[in-house]
């Protein structure tokens, strides 16, 4: 999640238009601490029970994880742009993301 804190001005446009939610498994409290201390300018949401990872996807039932997925979802409510799983090392995978981002949300408009 460092690399999307680091690069969120440039990848979300500072948040203007874009809302980012990270969806984790984890305890409310244990992701607010974890936000916290990371200064995470986003937004997270705790799924304990695995119910909207599950259903896009994410959930690793053999290793009991959540697989790290990327998806975008425009502002007709439909998934706009999908990276199953988003490769966190690969700058490609933020050159795409940057770009489904600028096609939903063109900065300055």
């Amino acid at each position: 999640m460092e690399a999307y804190r680091d690069q969120y001005a440039t990848l979300f446009h500072d948040g203007q238009k874009v809302v980012v939610v990270g969806v984790s498994a984890d305890a409310d409290s244990t992701l607010s601490a974890w936000a916290a201390e990371k200064q995470a300018p986003f937004r997270f949401a705790s799924d304990p029970s695995g119910t909207v990872i599950k259903q896009y996807g994410a959930w690793n039932e053999e290793g009991k994880y959540a697989n790290r997925h990327i998806v975008i979802v425009g502002p007709d409510g439909k998934v706009a742009f999908e990276q199953r799983p988003f490769r966190v090392t690969a700058q490609e995978a933020y050159t795409a993301l940057g770009e489904a981002v600028d096609k939903l949300a063109p900065r300055g408009k």
